[in-house]
């Protein structure tokens, strides 16, 4: 179920922001799985012929860097073991015991990823322009051609509830990283509660942004096994399912 459109469009490095409550990090860990050079080289088998610009599997490595040092919960670096499995580096807190992890420390090791060539690199930042911050100490790294950055909206959050908010949230992060918005990325839910329907409002909600900020719609989010796919795919964007790996009941 998974199209191949923006996928081509992600460079080597791709940096996540979004508000609180957007399920940034959900999407950061989803996106880290699927391109995963295992999950690509699948990925590639099933459409064999891809005759976009960039071939689908091309890096031999894949790692998920966790800037996140604001917000004590939904971190991608607690999805660890799950990563693993699937193949990625998980790059982030300097301590490896998560008690010591609301600790504001970042290991020196993130620069390893960034830094080579042949790894994917998905950078999952804090909430809020407040959380995106830390990313101004890597920013050498992000000045290049090779580095997209998406947005996460969730449409039913307070502050990103109106076309206004979401433009002056994302307007924010750029002005406190130097960084330009690549996509947007809709993932417009109610946790457990998510249906459908609240993914298609969220895709309305996310390209009439994209219209007025002049950018496109990269994904559309929705959890996997409650949401049927098939009811989503005339959405604009790529569908991508989500595990619900970081809100376990």
């Amino acid at each position: 179920m998974i199209n191949t459109r923006f996928i081509d469009k992600l460079g080597r490095k791709i940096i996540v922001v979004g508000h609180y409550g957007s399920g940034k990090t959900e999407f950061s860990v989803a996106l880290a799985m699927l391109l995963s050079p295992e999950s690509m080289h699948n990925l590639k088998n099933m459409h064999s012929s891809y005759e976009y610009s960039n071939e689908l599997g091309n890096y031999s490595e894949c790692a998920i860097v966790d800037l996140d040092i604001i917000n004590p919960y939904f971190r991608s670096r607690e999805a660890r073991g799950i990563l693993k499995q699937h193949g990625v580096q998980v790059f982030g807190s300097a301590f490896d015991a998560e008690v010591t992890a609301e600790l504001p420390a970042l290991s020196a090791d993130i620069r390893t990823p960034l830094e080579n060539k042949s790894c994917r690199v998905i950078v999952d930042t804090g909430g809020n322009d407040s959380g995106a911050l830390p990313l101004n100490q890597f920013s050498k790294y992000f000045m290049d051609d090779d580095t997209t950055v998406l947005a996460v909206v969730n449409a039913n959050r307070p502050s990103t509830s109106d076309i206004c908010g979401a433009i002056e949230h994302i307007k924010a992060i750029e002005q406190i990283t130097n960084l330009s918005i690549s996509g947007i990325v809709n993932n417009t839910h109610l946790m457990h509660n998510t249906t459908a329907d609240d993914v298609i409002e969220g895709n309305g909600f996310c390209e009439k942004i994209c219209e007025k900020i002049n950018t496109e719609l990269y994904f559309n989010c929705y959890p996997e096994g409650l949401v049927n796919p098939e009811k989503l795919i005339r959405l604009s964007g790529d569908l991508i399912p989500l595990g619900l790996n970081m809100y376990k009941q």
